[in-house]
């Protein structure tokens, strides 16, 4: 019982981690090009979990099969889910990214629905609408307080969404080899792909940047997410999901939009408007559904 309990506070940790990379985010692009961000971010997560791999497994002897989705899982999970968000951030508020990113286990049901063919119960339906409600309340905030959201907003979110629906991606690749290969093996070689695919033009943004206009704050932020996002919260995940079911770890990824909510009121003084609560409702109530579909199955299948 105690070793659950550590668990789940594990997985909420890490969401939390997760909810405070969008407020995180939302401040590095005001002063750092987005690819040279994520190059250094991705650098110095590689930097630190190699070592780690070598030192504790070895390096995996992999399949073409594996590399190939090993890379896919880096080209959407790491460098679309990057630009994605990165990009959304400045035109939308932290405030509201962090909500739409929580539409992640319904955007997970749909596309494996049909890439996958799993069967879509009819709590996973009623789960999918509410998710689309709450992102549309989302949207329509504008209508109520304008001068509360960011330059582009409808745009913003969209890309949030492309961000989710990239991270989607990213799991629905990672379900035939999470058996195969070790959590560890998989975010180093994921983090090492995403080296490879931001560095040309990371390069191109290098040469015409100012690094001596860099604050201590600035480099504060990449060491946060390239520590803190991509390393500790990957491992905290990871050790919680080892002991709870996955219906559970669905729940409490529900922490991610009430973090970045409240962090961005916190941190970056966004209001929360009402129809950002209303939003936030359907969405946590989703996910719930969600979970409780996958929660059904493994009982049907015990």
């Amino acid at each position: 019982m105690n070793q659950n309990i550590l668990a789940s506070f594990k997985i909420i940790l890490a969401m939390t981690i997760v909810g405070s990379s969008v407020v995180a985010g939302k401040l590095l692009v005001q002063s750092f090009p987005v690819f040279l961000a994520s190059e250094l971010r991705f650098l110095l997560a590689v930097l630190i979990l190699l070592p780690l791999l070598l030192y504790r497994e070895g390096f995996p002897t992999l399949t073409k099969k594996e590399v190939v989705i090993l890379f896919l899982q880096s080209a959407t999970g790491v460098f679309l889910f990057s630009l994605c968000m990165l990009y959304g951030l400045k035109y939308t508020t932290a405030t509201e990214g962090g909500i739409l990113t929580s539409t992640l286990p319904a955007v997970v049901a749909v596309i494996a629905f049909f890439i996958l063919k799993e069967r879509v119960s009819k709590y996973a339906m009623i789960g999918i609408l509410l998710a689309v409600l709450g992102t549309t309340a989302v949207n329509i905030s504008g209508i109520f307080a304008i001068d509360q959201r960011g330059a582009a907003p409808l745009l913003g979110n969209m890309l949030i969404l492309g961000a989710v629906i990239s991270e989607a991606l990213f799991i629905i690749l990672g379900k035939s080899i999470s058996k195969k290969i070790t959590p560890l093996a998989i975010s180093t070689l994921v983090s090492l792909f995403g080296v490879i695919l931001f560095l040309p033009l990371a390069l191109y943004e290098a040469i015409s940047f100012d690094f001596d206009q860099m604050t201590f704050l600035d480099w504060g932020l990449i060491l946060y997410f390239g520590i803190v996002v991509t390393v500790v919260a990957f491992v905290l995940m990871y050790q919680g999901l080892e002991q709870v079911p996955a219906s559970t770890a669905g729940v409490l990824t529900g922490f991610l939009p009430i973090s970045s909510v409240v962090l961005s009121s916190l941190f970056l003084k966004e209001q929360i408007l009402w129809t950002h609560l209303v939003g936030m409702a359907f969405v946590l109530l989703a996910i719930y559904l969600v979970s409780k579909t996958e929660s059904i199955s493994v009982t049907k299948n015990a």
